[in-house]
């Protein structure tokens, strides 16, 4: 049986990653040096160390389902939580309230709520 999904992504500088989930509210779970461990709520990021990765060739994403996606919205606003320019709030055709951020080596981080 299949209970949960823990995403890895790539990471340049631990300090950065860390500095950036922090401010989104994410708390240090696990840190092995090259390798972090971040958790929210009921999920978790992990994160490997990737120190040649050039962001622009990073196609790291993942979606992150959430019950009051207006709220949260509002409080990364308010933590000046720059909102990816062709993600902000918006309803999609596949009935999904959706925004995306990108984070500090370009990982695509998709939040959305069904409506």
């Amino acid at each position: 049986m299949l209970t949960t999904v823990c995403p890895k992504l790539p990471m340049r500088h631990k300090a950065l990653t860390l500095q950036y989930y922090i401010k989104l509210g994410f708390e240090n779970k696990a840190d092995f040096g090259n390798y972090l461990i971040l958790s929210k709520d009921r999920i978790e990021i992990h994160f490997f160390e990737f120190v040649d990765l050039n962001p622009l060739d990073n196609y790291g994403q993942i979606y992150i389902r959430t019950d009051n996606i207006d709220n949260l919205y509002q409080e990364l606003l308010k933590n000046n939580i720059e909102i990816h320019p062709n993600g902000h709030l918006k309803i999609q055709p596949w009935h999904q309230k959706e925004f995306s951020l990108l984070d500090p080596d370009n990982n695509l981080l998709t939040f959305g709520q069904n409506i």
